[in-house]
């Protein structure tokens, strides 16, 4: 048997004897409780057709998809990541369609859906000139100028609430765990980075805390922003707060950088020929080592969730979207600007459950799930998802449905 093989079996077994191994959550009063813990991990740009059923390079996912719930319709809000990382926390894609920095004086113009797509100034130029592309003549939804003007004008320094508003003002506690972010409240675009050379493990774009004032002008919050490995302590020490964020960086949440051999990392470098099978293995093993080392914690109870959710599927299918995405001119497949399908897997603390759902979700559903298990009040689109439009299918009776 070969040291990856024997490293899964390992996770198995693990895994199953912390489903036996938990205690409940001290002072519930019955078995519908509320999460004690929720972790939410952010992968990237991966269709539901290259992870699911792609044991080959995922078996550590396929095996959590095959014993936990999956969402087979999950969709990215839209492109690319940025927009998507503040739906997940705000509820808003916050009308930007580019992935730039934060700040207050930073504005940039659409980096996806531009008028002339289907042309040589659309980023996507390739997928529909390119014979071998599913999307070879085809012409997707594009921005109306008047998004153009204000999402170009938009400074990215946002003022509205998110998720952490809502959990301080309940009393409960939150941290975002940034794999490979440099020191505590760090502000840098990208780490690490030399004199001349850039290497881009850990991306701001991948950190939507950092974009909202309300987080950034206070630095009891910035101290939550935390480097990975903070993670180990925290669970070492019982000490895991109420909300769980965990960023990887671009070399373990199967994005990939330019130049990751340098660091050790030849697997995540691109671009890759046909589908990147060493990014999504790298993710895989970030996955297997985390998702084992939460679930043989103190912190994991039969009341604890953990998400792992990708942001958007980076243009594999046609942007297809849900539940309040945004909405552009009319295209050849429609005016939606969607992030298209992605994986989404719910794990729950206690016996396993299994489940499918081919509901239409995307993470505006899941941030509405988070606020009713917690009962937060909405935010911004979370307020248009109905009781049905919930994630609920995919959780047992032990959370209130």
């Amino acid at each position: 048997m070969n040291t990856h093989a024997t490293k899964l079996k390992a996770a198995v077994l693990l895994l199953a004897a912390s489903l036996t191994a938990v205690s409940p959550a001290v002072g519930l009063a019955d078995d519908r409780s509320k999460p004690d813990h929720i972790f939410f991990i952010m992968m990237e740009n991966h269709a539901t057709t290259q992870i699911i059923g792609n044991s080959a390079d995922a078996p550590f996912i396929n095996l959590l998809a095959q014993r936990y719930s999956l969402a087979t319709n999950y969709h990215g809000v839209t492109h690319p990541s940025l927009p998507n990382y503040l739906a997940a926390i705000s509820g808003d894609f916050q009308g930007i369609w580019d992935d730039c920095k934060a700040g207050m004086t930073v504005t940039c113009a659409p980096e996806e859906f531009v008028p002339g797509a289907g042309d040589a100034t659309d980023p996507t130029f390739a997928l529909y000139t390119d014979p071998s592309s599913p999307l070879f003549g085809a012409k997707p939804p594009q921005l109306t100028k008047a998004q153009v003007t204000s999402s170009s004008s938009q400074p990215h320094w946002f003022n509205g609430q998110t998720i952490v508003d809502q959990l301080e003002s309940k009393g409960m506690t939150w941290k975002a765990y940034m794999q490979s972010l440099p020191f505590t409240g760090s502000d840098v675009e990208f780490w690490p980075s030399t004199a001349s050379t850039t290497y881009k493990l850990y991306a701001q774009k991948h950190n939507p805390f950092m974009y909202f004032s309300s987080i950034r002008n206070s630095a009891a919050r910035t101290a939550n922003i935390v480097p990975l490995p903070q993670l180990d302590y925290d669970l070492a020490t019982n000490n895991v707060p109420n909300f769980v964020w965990i960023s990887p960086d671009q070399c373990n949440d199967m994005h990939g950088v330019s130049n990751g051999s340098p660091l050790g990392y030849p697997q995540c470098s691109y671009p890759a020929v046909g589908l990147d099978h060493g990014a999504i293995q790298l993710g895989d093993a970030f996955l297997q080592q985390t998702v084992t080392k939460i679930m043989g914690s103190r912190a994991w109870t039969k009341s604890s969730i953990l998400v792992i959710a990708w942001d958007e599927d980076d243009f594999n299918g046609y942007p297809s979207g849900c539940c309040f995405s945004p909405a552009g001119t009319q295209g050849t497949f429609g005016n939606i600007l969607g992030g298209a399908v992605t994986p989404a897997i719910i794990i729950q603390g206690g016996e396993p459950v299994h489940s499918q759902s081919a509901h239409p979700y995307n993470h505006y559903s899941l941030l509405a799930t988070i606020q009713h298990l917690w009962n937060l009040p909405c935010l911004a689109n979370t307020c248009s998802i109905g009781a049905a439009d919930l994630m609920l299918d995919l959780f047992n009776d032990r959370f209130e449905n």
